[in-house]
């Protein structure tokens, strides 16, 4: 999560006062297809981790497709990627196999096909939702705007939508 939110800041950072004129940074005219990326882990020997990134992507996309949206789910470790396909919400991204050990190339690899499918025009809006560190026993999930970036709570910094943990 924070190699994408990297990725997306310096591409903003990048564009200066031009974000309207690379494709990655253009707002798009409505938000009717919205992406979700789920972080998970491929091991669910961790309690309550996986499960409530889980919930939380779920809950938003049923209030989105409450307001007539279409969601498009991808997802990162076996944990979300198989509760998802479990539920018939089969993900158009899945990347497993490599969060035990995930490096900046993993993360490249999944924001390259957020990215390509947002300038392709196939989704409108980005979100990706994780769990945040409290404490070695805490976990918070937190909910972040990637794209578009005029509206990426990435850039904001300390501000976070978050949700309490259940």
């Amino acid at each position: 999560a924070g190699a994408i939110r990297r990725m997306t800041r310096q591409a903003a950072e990048a564009a200066g006062g031009e974000i309207g004129t690379l494709p990655i940074l253009a707002e798009h005219e409505s938000e009717q297809r919205i992406a979700l990326l789920l972080v998970t882990a491929d091991r669910g020997l961790a309690g309550a981790f996986n499960s409530q990134i889980i919930r939380a992507g779920i809950r938003a996309a049923q209030e989105y497709e409450e307001q007539g949206k279409e969601v498009i789910f991808w997802a990162t470790g076996r944990r979300g990627v198989s509760s998802l396909t479990f539920r018939g919400r089969d993900p158009k991204g899945a990347f497993t196999g490599f969060t035990d050990r995930p490096a900046y190339a993993n993360a490249r690899e999944v924001a390259e096909d957020l990215m390509a499918n947002y300038i392709d025009d196939n989704v409108d809006k980005v979100e990706i939702f994780y769990n945040g560190y409290v404490s070695p026993l805490v976990q918070e999930v937190r909910r972040e705007t990637l794209l578009p970036l005029q509206q990426a709570t990435i850039l904001e910094g300390t501000e976070r939508e978050t949700e309490g943990a259940e």
